[in-house]
């Protein structure tokens, strides 16, 4: 598959953007369905379709970790393979990540996992990202793949990686989104201080005035689980 990649390295950190989204794949008609408003209206077909492209990001990641030599035995003969050193640790910020995450865990099935309670609060102007719940396994030295549909300002993967520091710094770390914009990628950049890969399917337009991505989908978890008060 012929992707697209942007790679910085700056103070000795390396640092990509990789963009599922731009050969055509099966990945583009799933990611349609999720923006269009009309299929939108079928719940039960946006999470799955959610969960879907968690599954193919899960995929392409995989290719990007180690392994190691291996021997299997089948009923007739023995082969030598590849399997992974070690599964990736799975963090996905509530609620509208379920979905998604679940794709990666599909996948990634025996992987460990945490989960971040984070929500926006937007002030006129301003918008702050509150972080009230984490569970988490220790992360030092490993890879870690956190998992948020929505790429918009980065100020929750921000707040949420620090947040997951207090257990440990992650050997890499996977920032697996479905949309991003290019404000969101630009804070990221100027913000994290570890190796890092972004992951999308697409890098959108940009944000309106009250920080959702232009064109987007509008609220991933209203459109999963209805609206909240």
């Amino acid at each position: 598959m012929q992707l697209y990649r942007k790679f910085w390295l700056e103070k000795n950190l390396f640092m990509s953007l990789i963009v599922l989204g731009e050969p055509p794949s099966l990945a583009n008609q799933f990611l349609n369905e999720i923006r269009g408003k009309d299929s939108q209206q079928d719940r039960l077909r946006f999470r799955r379709n959610l969960e879907r492209m968690g599954e193919i990001m899960a995929y392409e990641i995989s290719k990007r970790l180690s392994y190691k030599a291996c021997l299997v035995t089948s009923p007739l003969a023995s082969i030598k393979s590849r399997e992974l050193i070690s599964q990736p640790i799975l963090v996905t910020v509530l609620r509208a990540g379920l979905p998604y995450f679940q794709g990666f865990l599909n996948y990634f099935d025996q992987a460990d996992a945490g989960f971040i309670g984070a929500y926006r609060k937007e002030d006129g102007e301003e918008l702050t990202i509150n972080l009230e719940y984490l569970a988490s396994p220790m992360v030092e030295g490993q890879e870690v793949i956190l998992i948020d549909p929505m790429l918009a300002t980065g100020k929750s993967f921000i707040r949420s990686i620090n947040a997951l520091l207090s257990h440990g710094k992650p050997a890499h770390i996977h920032l697996a989104s479905l949309i991003a914009s290019p404000e969101g990628i630009q804070h990221i950049k100027e913000n994290l201080k570890i190796p890092f890969t972004i992951w999308t399917f697409s890098v959108d337009e940009k944000l309106d005035n009250r920080f959702y991505i232009v064109p987007g989908l509008g609220d991933a978890g209203d459109m999963s689980f209805g609206t909240k008060l």
